[in-house]
């Protein structure tokens, strides 16, 4: 493979598109999902994610994918989605075929935090910048606690 053509390789999984920043929109989201369980090495743990990558796809606000496995670590897999916005994101995970055919595999995942706003994007058109939309007590209010009629402090 020429220079030219690793680079420009390397330039289409790197970038993130400007759209996912548009100021009169929520800021795009990118999802990191890391597996330890799947090993891109057997036909099945790519199948696996190819499956779900494209299951999702069929989702609204789905704007790209990407699939990886860490250089200096091969038991180390990375799924990246991005999406117009959280909504779109969190609509795409309440389908009935995303719940059939992609939690289960999302089950095996790294578990630690998945979804980030994109605050900051750079591609060939220059650079954009977003704001945040996490609510004021984000920091203070744990996941679940906000359904409740009264939360404690």
């Amino acid at each position: 493979m020429s220079i030219e053509a690793d680079q420009a390789r390397r330039d289409q999984f790197a970038t993130v598109p400007s759209s996912l920043l548009d100021s009169t929109d929520e800021p795009g989201v990118l999802v990191a999902i890391r597996f330890r369980t799947l090993d891109l090495r057997a036909d099945e743990g790519l199948a696996a994610l190819r499956v779900a990558v494209k299951v999702l796809a069929q989702s609204a606000g789905f704007l790209g994918s990407a699939i990886g496995q860490a250089t200096d670590d091969p038991d180390l897999v990375i799924l990246t989605l991005t999406w117009r916005d959280i909504g779109s994101y969190r609509r795409a995970l309440s389908r009935m075929e995303v719940k059939m055919r992609v939690v289960p595999l999302l089950s095996q995942a790294v578990d630690e935090p998945t979804a980030f706003e994109i605050l900051h994007a750079m591609d060939e058109t220059g650079e954009q910048h977003g704001t945040t939309r996490l609510a004021a007590d984000a920091d203070t209010v744990r996941l679940g606690e906000a359904a409740q009629p009264w939360v404690a402090r």
